[in-house]
């Protein structure tokens, strides 16, 4: 097929590369334009432009597709099918229609649950015991479409980064199956029933209330690691926490309660094991005390 791939980051890069793999000509890849970022804040390609160029794929990067002449650029390419993967911009109709069969979407998420911007971290966060892959015709509503295939992954203990990692290489297998038959696969309607929105992360959200219960925050560590990463303040410095686990002792919320960085919860307390400051590498709780004091008694915010 004659395909405009539509995608940003690292979650997309292996359906594009199955897509090619498959044989399909990916005639064009749309992806957000470079941002800010690092500490000199220059400009930093999406991981589909870079994995586009090394394909020799024309790269689109527009800041909105609601323009007509965008759409009319879009359309110019006269695709068979568009295939988007977190591609982060929302698409008018005249982008849905102008595909000769649509639009289709790899979402990480068994929907109708946590349609929306942040599926995994938010899977992970409500204590899941389950997500996956959903393969969806697009429409003008958030991941509202009928959906084509799905296939579902234990979450068992993965952090955000892990389970992105698979879904993603999931759904790259998934599309391509529905591309090889798409008259085979019988599009259907998602129910009312079930539906979650996964809301994007904020930084603010990011920080850990520790008058929470320890099994909440220990999903939350889990959730939000490694990217945007759940944090603390100590000693008048923004620490990520990468991984925690729930442990004994009770205290006043935010205590730290003995040398190894257990820290009391509203119920319960979580121990801190991995963490990074910032502009360091990650470190075990016992490296990081090394050289960073946080005593037994203090009090974290």
């Amino acid at each position: 097929m004659r395909i405009i791939f539509m995608g940003s980051p690292d979650f997309a890069v292996p359906t594009l590369n199955a897509l090619v793999e498959a044989g399909h000509d990916v005639a064009a890849a749309y992806t957000q334009p470079p941002r800010p970022a690092g500490r000199g804040k220059g400009e930093r390609p999406t991981a589909i432009e870079l994995r586009a160029r090394e394909l020799g794929i024309e790269v689109r990067s527009p800041k909105s597709l609601r323009g007509e002449t965008e759409q009319a650029e879009f359309a110019a390419v006269e695709a068979d099918v568009a295939v988007v993967a977190a591609y982060g911009l929302i698409l008018p109709q005249p982008i849905l229609d102008a595909p000769r069969l649509g639009c289709l979407n790899v979402h990480g998420s068994l929907l109708p649950r946590w349609r929306g911007a942040a599926p995994v971290q938010r899977a992970i966060m409500a204590g899941d015991k389950a997500t996956g892959v959903t393969i969806m015709q697009m429409e003008a509503g958030l991941d509202t479409g009928p959906m084509l295939l799905k296939a579902t992954v234990a979450i068992n203990g993965k952090n955000a980064a892990q389970l992105t990692e698979e879904l993603a290489v999931l759904g790259a297998a998934l599309m391509v199956e529905v591309l090889a038959d798409m008259p085979g696969f019988e599009p259907v309607r998602q129910p009312d029933e079930g539906v979650t929105y996964a809301t994007k992360i904020s930084k603010d959200e990011a920080r850990i209330d520790w008058s929470r219960p320890a099994t909440e925050l220990a999903r939350h560590v889990q959730g939000l690691a490694p990217f945007p990463g759940a944090w603390l303040q100590a000693n008048g410095e923004r620490v990520k926490v990468l991984k925690a686990e729930v442990a004994g002792g009770t205290g006043a919320a935010g205590t730290v309660l003995d040398e190894q960085l257990t820290v009391a919860c509203g119920t319960g307390a979580l121990r801190l094991t991995m963490l990074q400051r910032a502009g360091k590498s990650a470190m075990s709780a016992d490296e990081l005390l090394r050289g960073f004091a946080i005593p037994k008694g203090c009090v974290l915010q």
